[in-house]
């Protein structure tokens, strides 16, 4: 209503303190639709209302999650979380039963800054539909922490894209607008559901079209799969597999190429062994960086990429097309020589070209360097991984 120009809304008193947040505009609470009417008749002074107080609405108890620091021996899959959070880059984790996938996936959103206010208005407009409070059960102001989303595979396509019969309501995608969605056993969720992915990692928003209308919402989310190497799970383990040849390459196309050619960073989680684990426990080695402290440097990180950014649609790296990586970004040849032979060897499509380009560009943001280096673009590499991340490339 705001953005239409409306000078006023009106609201019943239970919306009133949600309505309030939104800045320029008049909001008016009413008790009832004759309260309503006297308001738009300009008698509300002369009408007598009870005395009412405004409700406190019901929240969920806001803390800042688990740390970064409770991962062991995992240093390369943390780094690689870092990268994930201060680029808002994709992210698919395959690796064993208990190597450390959901673990690292529930610390990112402790890793990613407070939402600008903007961003959090349209985060709890989406929530504000499904009846979630939008407020932090500490402070009682709206909450700017980015949504963590983590529905269960066996969901429904309405669940996950949002839908319904008549009215179409928000589905998990755009409840993790601004946040995170993550996808735990992702081959296991419907092929459909994850195809329907696609679109709006492209474009930012979903649009169902119902009976009733069509309806638009948010759905700009950073993604988060993990998925198991093959169907039992052991393909990592010397000897452990049991699944058949045929087995492991139809669970491997449960990912379709085309959704896995949209993830920045594909990553191979290997378990940390009982020995090296009492290692790391037996050293003297400093303490593990925590989330606060990833998250200063993610916040520097991104930063420097608004501000390289600052003239044009997008603030972050992996938002960044094409055309402006190989255009106004260009690097030279000598840095890029590692993707390039990825490339020619076919172990990358050209749109994987383009996402090693962008986390280059956010090593190297975390680095504090004005553009990626030789080394910076290697660890891109590294870090997309392989076009068959799952049990046929094994």
């Amino acid at each position: 209503a705001r953005d239409l120009g409306a000078p006023r809304v009106i609201v019943p008193f239970d919306s009133f303190a949600e309505a309030e947040l939104i800045s320029g505009i008049n909001v008016v609470g009413v008790a009832s639709l004759k309260h309503a009417v006297a308001v738009l008749n300009n008698q509300a002074a002369s009408f007598e209302r009870p005395e009412l107080v405004l409700p406190q609405i019901p929240s969920i108890p806001f803390h800042q999650g688990p740390d970064i620091s409770d991962v062991k021996g995992q240093d390369f899959a943390v780094q690689a979380l870092i990268i994930a959070a201060a680029g808002g880059h994709h992210m698919l984790m395959v690796g064993s039963p208990g190597a450390g996938k959901t673990m690292l996936a529930e610390r990112l959103p402790g890793l990613l800054p407070d939402l600008e206010i903007e961003a959090a208005l349209q985060s709890a407009a989406v929530a504000s539909i499904v009846g979630r409070s939008v407020f932090d059960a500490q402070s009682n102001k709206l909450d700017l922490r980015p949504k963590f989303e983590a529905p269960h595979h066996s969901s429904s396509m309405a669940a996950i894209v949002g839908g319904g019969l008549k009215t179409p309501r928000p589905g998990s995608i755009s409840l993790a607008h601004n946040g995170v969605l993550f996808l735990d056993e992702a081959p296991e969720f419907q092929t459909p559901v994850l195809d329907a992915l696609r679109q709006p990692l492209e474009s930012g928003e979903i649009r169902l079209h119902r009976s009733a209308g069509t309806a638009v919402f948010p759905a700009r989310f950073q993604l988060v799969l993990a998925a198991n190497p093959c169907a039992c799970g052991k393909a990592f383990a010397p000897h452990g597999c049991q699944c058949s040849a045929m087995s492991r390459a139809k669970y491997s196309q449960k990912l379709s190429g085309p959704l896995l050619d949209r993830i920045d960073i594909r990553l191979v989680i290997q378990p940390v062994s009982a020995l090296s684990l009492q290692l790391i426990e037996d050293s003297n080695a400093k303490s593990p960086m925590t989330s606060a402290e990833a998250r200063s440097k993610i916040v520097s990180a991104r930063l420097a990429a608004q501000q390289r950014l600052a003239e044009t649609p997008w603030d972050s790296n992996s938002q960044v097309p094409a055309n402006y990586l190989r255009g106004r970004l260009r690097l030279p040849k000598q840095v890029t020589s590692s993707v390039d032979l990825a490339l020619t060897r076919g172990r990358i499509s050209m749109r994987g070209y383009d996402r090693c380009l962008r986390l280059a560009w956010t090593i190297a943001d975390l680095a504090g360097n004005d553009s990626p280096n030789s080394n910076d673009m290697a660890l891109a590499v590294a870090l997309r991984g392989h076009d068959v991340p799952l049990g046929g490339a094994i």
